[in-house]
């Protein structure tokens, strides 16, 4: 039996036949899941926004000083301005009538409107005060003599500078004297007996001062000239009264007689 068996001719073992299909190797992207591939389409939905950018910061990268950024960005600030401004709506012509109308103008009586200047200039002017024994400065301004157009009479008149304030107001009567002030040649002293400048009659003495003798000389001519009128002024008033006082005596005495 062995022997017959080893005579026989050996039998080609065949290897079992592969399919070609199952040989072929399966690629490696058939392995895994295919990757989902971003389209131009997906950005064009976002206003490609994602692109924008990078190729914004690209250009930004190139420019190594970042004026074309900054460029850019002044660009649109101004749009954005000028957008405003012609959105912005046109304000309306309001107009408002004025409660109190201003050009009305209210006239002050300083009681100089029946009077004519007749003397001016500036001077500074003093008051004499007795409990201290001093010379107190009473104002600043221009002394005036003014004179009635009806009664004839005149008055010193003295306002000080800015409040125009009354600081001297009385007549100048034939017994004031003017005496030249110790030591000065521009100043001048005099007393009165009645100055209203504070509302009531007050007795005061007064000096004034001028810039030079030549305006001191010229107040004293004036201020004589004045008291030399007034005396006339006076005496006919003093007289016109007594002629009343003697047509009322009269009067009285004829209805005591009646």
């Amino acid at each position: 039996m062995s022997a017959e068996n080893d005579n026989k001719p050996l039998e080609e073992v065949k290897a079992p036949e592969v399919k070609a299909e199952e040989t072929q190797e399966t690629p490696a992207a058939d392995a895994t899941e295919a990757k989902p591939v971003t389209t131009s389409s997906v950005f064009s939905m976002f206003g490609g926004g994602a692109k924008k950018e990078k190729k914004e910061e690209d250009e930004d990268r190139g420019d190594n000083s970042g004026s074309a950024k900054a460029q850019r960005e002044a660009a649109a600030a101004a749009a954005a301005e000028k957008g405003d401004e012609d959105e912005a709506p046109e304000s309306e012509d309001v107009h408002f009538e004025p409660v109190i109308h201003l050009t009305e103008k209210v006239e002050t009586k300083t009681n100089e409107e029946m009077e004519e200047q007749v003397f001016k200039m500036r001077a500074k002017l003093f008051k004499y005060v007795a409990d201290t024994r001093e010379w107190k400065e009473r104002g600043t301004g221009d002394v005036r003599l003014l004179k009635h157009r009806e009664n004839g009479k005149t008055r010193l008149v003295m306002r000080r500078d800015k409040t125009l304030k009354v600081c001297a107001n009385h007549y100048v009567v034939p017994e004031m004297k003017l005496s030249p002030n110790v030591g000065s040649d521009r100043s001048w002293v005099w007393n009165v007996v009645a100055d209203v400048s504070e509302g009531e009659p007050e007795a005061l003495t007064l000096a004034i001062r001028f810039a030079n003798s030549d305006n001191a000389n010229q107040f004293k001519d004036a201020f004589i000239k004045a008291q030399k009128e007034n005396e006339s002024v006076f005496k006919k008033a003093e007289e016109a009264g007594e002629e009343k006082k003697e047509e009322v005596t009269e009067e009285e005495k004829k209805e005591e007689t009646a």
